[in-house]
């Protein structure tokens, strides 16, 4: 499926891309060629082939939780920039802004 300039160009926009000149023509027949490996995927029959199959065997290794001991907040504390008035706590700077 050949796409056109504007169809890429359109593609770089959706995902707030600044394409250039020489970007958007080396684009446009790499993003063609993948649009037809996915067409040609989607004439495979997958009828026989359950929604949640893998090629790899999947297995969940699981470990019991074990109870130790946490590290002394005053180690953990120890090389803070900025800790709270009693050194209990971490001290950030806020980090919100109104992107409206």
């Amino acid at each position: 499926m050949p796409l056109t300039r504007a169809q890429v160009q359109h593609i770089a926009e959706l995902a707030k891309l600044k394409l250039t000149e020489e970007e958007i023509e080396r684009m446009t027949p790499q993003l063609s060629a993948i649009l037809d490996h996915a067409a040609r995927l989607q004439e495979l029959d997958t009828e026989a082939i359950p929604p949640t199959a893998s090629v790899a065997p999947l297995q969940n290794v699981m470990r019991d939780d074990q109870v130790a001991p946490s590290m002394p907040r005053e180690d953990a504390l120890a090389n803070a920039p900025d800790k709270d008035e009693r050194g209990e706590f971490f001290r950030v700077r806020a980090i919100l802004k109104d992107e409206g």
